[in-house]
């Protein structure tokens, strides 16, 4: 079943699926489970939850709920390792914030056809550690979405091990 964070809905059966159902389940984003992502989740689950949320968010605000939900599923298609990046970097060489969005605008654009506001959105999730500002609400959104999700994956888990050694 998929899910996103804090929800107990079945993604695959409700209005966000038909957004992303072409691409969810591609050989690229597959190889984002192997990969751990803030701490206690995968770079594939981050994603799913940026983008159910974002695709929330952006529907109640009569925003492109569409490409909010693609864009979020997209934002980090990156495989590279963060700290190692970071070690190895010459001070040239782009920030992580803004080296890995753009790898995974570029890999999205192989992936599937991105619109303009879905390149937005993937370039820019990183604002305002990265320039320039986004230039859609929906940016912004997804920019909210994927801070709040980061969050809840580091928060959720630790609050539960507590809960659940008190329970013992």
């Amino acid at each position: 079943m998929l899910k996103a964070i804090c929800s107990s809905k079945d993604l695959t059966n409700n209005s966000y699926y038909s957004c992303v159902s072409d691409i969810i389940d591609c050989q690229q984003l597959n190889k984002l489970k192997n990969i751990t992502h803030h701490v206690s989740t995968t770079r594939f689950q981050h994603c799913v939850n940026v983008s159910y949320y974002s695709y929330i968010v952006c529907r109640k605000f009569r925003l492109n709920a569409r490409s909010a939900a693609r864009a979020g599923l997209l934002h980090d298609l990156f495989y590279y390792d963060r700290k190692e990046y970071n070690s190895s970097r010459q001070k040239w060489q782009a920030s992580h914030s803004k080296h890995h969005s753009m790898q995974a605008s570029s890999n999205a654009s192989e992936l599937t056809d991105i619109t303009m506001l879905e390149k937005d959105m993937i370039e820019k999730h990183m604002w305002p550690l990265t320039r320039p500002k986004p230039s859609y609400k929906e940016t912004y959104v997804i920019t909210i979405i994927d801070k709040y999700c980061a969050v809840l994956e580091f928060c959720v888990p630790n609050v539960q091990r507590i809960i659940h050694r008190k329970v013992r």
